[in-house]
């Protein structure tokens, strides 16, 4: 088998990433229903054909943009994965990285939002094509979890990544919604959020709540069946 040769490779990759900033950018002027794929292909200065070879459809440059937003999303928070032990440090950190990294999107994000709320439409992050996505976000969770110092219920521990992909969500919907200056909102919905899901799960393990989350947790497995 004949490998392509590295400066083909390049030239697709700069194709395919300028095929996905055309279309972030008229999806943010013209909105996601108004753009066609021939006015991306039009735009980038690429053939219809060409951007349909990288892209089946609007949908899939939207996953695009889902992959992009997690690779930046890990690598800003890679810093407070690598330097804080406590639980809530490591939560607040990652939450406030996802907000950082989302700023130039979020014109974006408002316009789209209700294409993404339709239960039934791909792109809703919890359909089985944002899969990847959502796996990949969870992971970070688990990196919050596994990584931190503090003590909780073992079977807490196992769901709890899953549990906070979950509260990240509720973020992010209040992040579309926010219209304060920075989004300060978001992050002072952060503050006043991270300390007390910490005592939740501090308290976890006590004698005396470990029934109550046991029952939590037999709830959550039922509703994800």
């Amino acid at each position: 088998m004949t490998d392509v040769p590295e400066p083909r490779v390049r030239a697709s990759e700069r194709t395919r990433e300028l095929i996905v900033e055309t279309a972030l950018r008229l999806f943010r002027e013209r909105g996601f229903e108004a753009t066609t794929m021939r006015a991306i292909a039009a735009e980038a200065n690429v053939s219809v054909g060409n951007a349909y070879y990288y892209f089946a459809s609007k949908e899939q440059l939207i996953q695009a943009y889902y992959d992009r937003a997690q690779a930046e999303h890990e690598a800003a928070s890679a810093e407070v994965l690598a330097t804080e032990g406590a639980f809530a440090a490591r939560l607040s950190g990652v939450l406030c990285a996802w907000v950082r990294v989302s700023e130039p999107y979020h014109e974006f994000a408002v316009k789209f939002f209700k294409h993404a709320a339709e239960p039934s439409n791909p792109l809703n992050p919890f359909s089985a094509d944002s899969a990847p996505a959502r796996e990949s976000s969870v992971a970070i969770y688990r990196q919050v979890v596994d990584g931190c110092t503090d003590r909780m219920d073992a079977e807490l521990r196992a769901e709890l990544p899953e549990l906070l992909w979950l509260l990240s969500m509720g973020v992010v919907l209040f992040w579309v919604h926010d219209q304060s200056a920075g989004c300060a909102r978001t992050y002072r919905l952060i503050d006043r959020t991270v300390p007390l899901v910490d005592r939740l799960v501090g308290l976890s393990y006590l004698p005396g709540l470990r029934g109550v989350t046991r029952d939590f947790i037999e709830v959550v497995r039922e509703l994800r069946e």
